[in-house]
């Protein structure tokens, strides 16, 4: 009988904060019923409403004649095109004739141009890094766990 007791209040307390959490995050954040009728239109004008059946179709899927076709995106003129094949046979990023899936220049290196590469670092800032993880501890400590001698051995290196 006692529990009851106790347990009435602190179960509607629990539930009135439930529900009134719930209810001020419609007031703040939801949209007019103007706004959703507006959609609604949209929706139904352009098709992108499910279908109602199982497929997961829209209304334009199932039905494209009934509904204005998109709007295309602009191609890409004969020239350019022409062009942009031009450049990947120069630099070899066309496919191979082969069904090896391989592109001309991972199949002939030899016959292509290098691909520039980007700012490289030199030896002694590589070194100033090595020396730097090894200090701070964060190189790997073995190749079996993935741990780095940090995690390792905590107590040896500087706290961060």
């Amino acid at each position: 009988m006692r529990h009851s007791k106790i347990m009435a209040p602190i179960l509607m307390s629990f539930l009135t904060a439930l529900f009134s959490n719930a209810f001020a995050q419609d007031a703040a954040g939801g949209k007019t019923r103007e706004q959703v009728k507006n959609e609604l239109k949209e929706a139904q004008r352009t098709g992108n409403m499910p279908c109602g059946d199982e497929s997961g179709r829209t209304l334009r899927e199932a039905n494209p004649s009934r509904y204005p076709s998109a709007p295309g995106t602009p191609g890409k003129t004969r020239e350019q095109v022409k062009a942009e094949l031009e450049e990947a046979k120069r630099t070899g990023d066309v496919m191979c004739a082969n069904e090896s899936g391989l592109k001309e220049r991972e199949v002939n290196p030899g016959r292509y141009p290098a691909k520039p590469s980007g700012p490289t670092k030199t030896r002694a800032q590589v070194k100033a890094e090595l020396e730097e993880a090894k200090r701070l501890g964060n190189i790997p400590a073995d190749g079996e766990t993935g741990m780095t001698m940090r995690e390792k051995y905590p107590n040896r290196y500087p706290a961060k």
